[in-house]
């Protein structure tokens, strides 16, 4: 497999990070495992529970022949801008790095990432959730371990439903949700906010997981992209242009801007279709709906199945330049599938390993985190709803390997659906020409559907 993919241009920011972890890497490609005892790891990532200085030094403490050195990235996007100039340099690279989930194909199949399987992790399959430990595989072999879940969920506001006369427990199907939102628009509200801005992106690609659709697939050096022939984006399509029509969905308000705080506070917006993570950031966006809020299984495409699909997550990878790829293996199983795991569920990730998923303690209603989360629900058990969606079949969905394009492409040309200039079958045709010449620019052979 070539890696002279095209990278992205470095900046004054990422050349610090490349220089802060020279120590960490060499610049032979083929560099052995080393010693798995002894090591001075150098790890990139982020640190959004503030635990890694603790998570850190009991590695230390149980591996006394290894130090780890944690340069905070920042963001996904800088960590990956980053590798991406280090592997393409050879040198400077992380011996560990945290990728979001969709990235971690861009460098497998770049060769910059190291089949874990070579270290087992392929026999660990079975202890984490389907979703995340789906979405970390190419070739059928583990390139990264999960740290963290985002089984897509149905949040919605009680009070509004109410006033629109509309049970959110009884949404059950896609069906049932459409006739909520026309009951719920009639009260001045909508049921949801759809923008098609890149801040959509993984919702997008979460709920057409969902339904089953395969708009690329990635075979090697080959791409087929079909973003409106296939059976189940067709599906969705017919779905959501039905509600853009009937103005059902809030079209002007994108993901995570002020605007979408204020009317999650306000109660414009009744419900949303994202990630297990979701609930601090309800408390913390709209405090004044303490109490409405509740959260449900994803409604289903097909009525009585119980599929699920993943938004967002995050991962622990080996670097193909390490010198130390079998300490920094035993990095990774710790944090990911070893104590380090429950230390990072206890500061507010969503874990993605079913033993903590089913343990007493993740859904005990009495713990103090989980009192103040259910408190702000109404005093639902929002882990046990959490839990049991974590743990539901995914069907197998892949990520393009220039996944970060795919992300911005998408906000360029799927709004414009949104704002009324064409339908959404045409912006996801015109989407699907931007992928694929996206595609070709960067070697691949690429087939249009």
């Amino acid at each position: 497999m070539r890696n002279t993919k095209k990278v992205i241009a470095a900046t004054a920011a990422v050349a610090t990070l490349v220089g802060l972890a020279a120590c960490g890497s060499g610049s032979d490609a083929n560099a052995n495992k080393g010693n798995a005892d002894k090591a001075e790891l150098v790890f990139w990532g982020w640190d959004s529970g503030n635990s890694m200085k603790d998570i850190i030094a009991k590695f230390e403490k149980a591996n006394p022949g290894i130090t780890v050195k944690f340069n905070n990235t920042g963001t996904a996007e800088k960590t990956s801008t980053a590798l991406s100039n280090a592997i393409a340099a050879g040198n400077g690279a992380p011996d560990v790095v945290m990728l979001e989930d969709p990235t971690v194909t861009q460098f497998a199949v770049t060769d910059g990432l190291v089949d874990l399987s070579e270290f087992g992790a392929d026999k660990l399959a079975d202890d984490f959730a389907a979703g995340p430990w789906n979405k970390l595989q190419y070739n059928s072999k583990p390139y990264a371990l999960p740290i963290d879940s985002g089984p897509e969920m149905f949040f919605y506001n009680k009070a509004v439903f109410d006033k629109a006369g509309v049970d959110g427990e009884s949404i059950k199907t896609w069906d049932d949700y459409y006739e909520a939102a026309k009951k719920i628009r009639a009260t001045g509200s909508y049921i949801t906010n759809l923008a098609g801005t890149s801040g959509d992106y993984q919702p997008f690609t979460a709920q057409i997981w969902q339904a089953g659709a395969q708009p690329w697939k990635v075979d090697g050096e080959k791409i087929t992209i079909n973003m409106t022939k296939d059976e189940g984006m067709q599906r969705y399509i017919k779905f959501v242009q039905k509600l853009i029509d009937e103005d059902l969905v809030d079209t002007k308000t994108p993901n995570w801007s002020d605007d979408w705080n204020r009317e999650l506070n306000d109660g414009t917006i009744a419900s949303l279709t994202i990630g297990a993570w979701m609930p601090i950031n309800l408390m913390t966006g709209a405090p004044d709906q303490a109490g409405n809020w509740r959260v449900a299984q994803l409604p289903q495409w097909e009525e009585g199945k119980e599929v699920s699909a993943e938004d967002g997550g995050s991962a622990l990878a080996v670097v193909k330049l390490s010198k130390n790829q079998a300490a920094a293996y035993k990095f990774v199983e710790y944090m990911t599938h070893g104590d380090g795991a429950q230390t990072m569920a206890d500061t507010g990730t969503f874990p993605s390993l079913k033993k903590i998923l089913t343990s007493d303690s993740f859904t005990d209603p009495t713990t103090e985190a989980n009192k103040k989360t259910n408190a702000y629900f109404g005093g639902q058990n929002v882990n046990e709803v959490l839990s049991e969606a974590a743990q539901r079949p995914t069907e197998k969905f892949q990520y393009l390997p220039y996944n970060p394009f795919a992300q911005s492409a998408y906000g360029d040309e799927v709004s414009k659906a949104y704002t009324g200039e064409i339908t959404l079958e045409q912006a996801l045709q015109n989407y699907g020409k931007k992928l694929a010449e996206q595609g070709e620019q960067q070697g691949y052979t690429v087939t249009v559907k």
